[in-house]
């Protein structure tokens, strides 16, 4: 015979003050973990939503980022004229090469304590723009090529100081000025500084470009282009589809994210546990005439285990909703973190998927499941007699 649920809601209900308490102690520890997971899927879905699967990015062999790459012209020259670039209007070839550099900026309410972080500055060419459609300007103009003039992402204008409209950057010994804000939404580029290519490697004296990004004639055609730019005995190069390029660039400081989650999660859960625990052993002892009545009307050992469990795990929903209900307004907040990978200032925001919702749901029933167990199973096992007596 089966203990309806209802009676181990009713329980819950009885016991009003612990309850809120285990369920506020579980919900702190699925706060945690779901905001940390959505920190490291918020950066992915922010660095893979920059790139575009009909790009393809080339850079040196062994390279890990543009930064540390290294294209000289004559093996830019040969890359242009593959096959499998297309072709724009005007006969023109959808290829750029473009130059990635760092410089470090003030970041606003830094104080008296000057703090700066490093920002990208990416020289490009006129071919990059349609290249990256995402790219809308918000405020200002385009800059003019050949000139000292750049446009900011929203996200670097927002964070930084002296990088408003007209506003003046003093850096590779020149003097840059501001013309223009873009938003590239939800991607890297909004964390970005523009200019023209040439000017930027003049600037910094660097003779080679960074990278080359061009679009395919037909996105089937990469594996042709990948084979063409690895194998020609010419090129020391490597070739990605764009999307696949940035996800890479992401996935250090994802895993570092989850794995610092995960530890911190495990060490609050103990204590969500703890407490879970100490709230089922009162409730066995506080109902122990109630169970040897239940084992005496005919239940079983198996259905009083169950109804403990139930409790327990319905502990585990209670606090793994409330988590995530809070957890969810994170979604509202963008933060700026050192991409591991560049080195570089790089803004996202928080991102709630289906998976992270699974997922922190699981770990508070499993908090509910292992906090239960044991006062369940003493529960279960409780003579009736006794049980009678001690009532």
């Amino acid at each position: 015979m089966a203990i309806p649920l209802s009676y181990s809601m009713r329980n819950l209900w009885k016991r009003r003050l612990t309850t809120i308490l285990t369920v506020s102690g579980m919900a702190l520890v699925v706060f945690v973990f779901a905001a940390v997971l959505m920190m490291a899927a918020g950066l992915q879905k922010t660095l893979v939503e920059t790139g575009s699967d009909d790009n393809v990015v080339v850079f040196r062999k062994g390279s890990t980022s543009e930064v540390m790459s290294g294209i000289d012209r004559g093996q830019a020259s040969i890359v242009e004229m593959l096959p499998q670039v297309a072709v724009g209007g005007e006969g023109r070839r959808l290829v750029a090469k473009e130059v990635v550099v760092l410089i470090a900026l003030p970041k606003r309410g830094a104080g008296k304590t000057s703090s700066h972080s490093n920002v990208v500055v990416r020289g490009v060419q006129e071919a990059s723009i349609p290249l990256r459609p995402q790219v809308k300007l918000v405020a200002g103009r385009m800059f003019r090529m050949g000139s000292s003039e750049i446009i900011v992402g929203n996200s670097i204008a927002k964070g930084f100081v002296g990088v408003g409209l007209q506003g003046t950057l003093n850096w590779g010994m020149r003097r840059w000025t501001v013309v223009g804000i873009f938003d590239a939404g939800n991607t890297g580029f909004s964390s970005e500084i523009w200019g023209d290519v040439d000017q930027v490697m003049q600037a910094f004296r660097r003779p080679v470009y960074s990278s080359l990004i061009f679009k395919l004639n037909n996105p089937a055609a990469f594996p042709a282009a990948k084979t063409a730019v690895e194998t020609d005995p010419r090129l020391t190069l490597e070739a990605k589809r764009e999307t696949r390029y940035y996800l890479d660039q992401s996935e250090m400081m994802a895993k570092f994210l989850r794995i610092l989650g995960l530890s911190l999660t495990v060490i609050f859960s103990i204590g969500a546990i703890i407490g879970a625990m100490i709230t089922m052993y009162s409730a066995v002892a506080n109902r122990i005439g109630e169970i040897g009545t239940m084992r005496a009307l005919g239940f079983s050992r198996r259905s009083i285990l169950a109804a403990f469990l139930a409790e327990s795990l319905l502990l585990g929903v209670i606090g793994g909703a409330a988590g995530l209900f809070f957890a969810s307004f994170m979604q509202f907040i963008t933060v700026s973190t050192v991409n591991f990978q560049t080195f570089s200032e790089l803004a996202f925001k928080f991102t709630l998927t289906v998976r992270i919702v699974l997922q922190a749901m699981a770990f508070s029933l499993v908090m509910g499941f292992i906090g239960g167990m044991l006062p369940a199973l003493r529960a279960s096992r409780m003579k009736i007699v006794e049980a009678l007596r001690a009532a």
